[in-house]
């Protein structure tokens, strides 16, 4: 059976916070000599420690479980850095401002990697009144359709989910440049760029 969390992570994460083993267990609550036993493979931690270990380290359980952890190095919180996750069982969206670590139903959730619109999914915008009037020829059917639009500027974000069998169009109203993101549930994100 392999190890829920392995030694080398925990050594690693310490070592990159620049903790001793004794800061490490003060920490945690334990002895130091328990943090050696767990960096060496001899001890694993109990499970009731993860969650405290983990803060201690400055990740996520599921990051020190699995040994993948994210840097956010996007600080200034820029919305057209946004990233979004769809969850491929329950169909939930998550929105981030940068590259995160996100799971859902038990899936780690990579972002969507945005396009260039193809023939099959062009996106029609036109100004109509103080707002974006979106329209695409899309099927919207049970097994095929676009399940969210996201408008995305510089300070703000907004999304709209839809759903199969409603007509694939809405209105954004406008707020300036930015980008229009369209996600097809079966070939992933596109984007086009919005003026004023």
């Amino acid at each position: 059976m392999e190890n829920y969390v392995t030694g080398a992570v925990i050594k690693a994460l310490r070592e990159k916070k620049t903790y001793t083993q004794k800061q490490l267990a003060d920490q945690v609550g334990v002895s130091d000599k328990a943090v050696s036993k767990w960096e060496t493979g001899k001890g694993l931690p109990d499970i009731t420690l993860l969650e405290p270990l983990a803060r201690a380290l400055g990740v996520s359980v599921a990051e020190l479980l699995t040994g993948d952890y994210q840097t956010n190095r996007n600080r200034a919180g820029n919305m057209l850095r946004s990233k979004f996750y769809v969850c491929p069982v329950c169909g939930n969206v998550i929105h981030a401002m940068g590259q995160g670590s996100f799971h859902c139903c038990g899936v780690n959730l990579p972002p969507l990697e945005a396009e260039e619109p193809d023939e099959a999914h062009g996106v029609q915008v036109e100004k109509m009144e103080n707002d974006w009037y979106i329209t695409m020829d899309h099927p919207m059917t049970k097994e095929h359709f676009i399940s969210f639009f996201a408008y995305v500027t510089a300070d703000r974000v907004l999304l709209q989910r839809t759903y199969p069998e409603q007509t694939c169009a809405l209105r954004f109203p406008r707020m300036g440049s930015g980008r229009l993101y369209a996600c097809c549930n079966h070939h992933g994100l596109f984007q086009v760029k919005l003026g004023r």
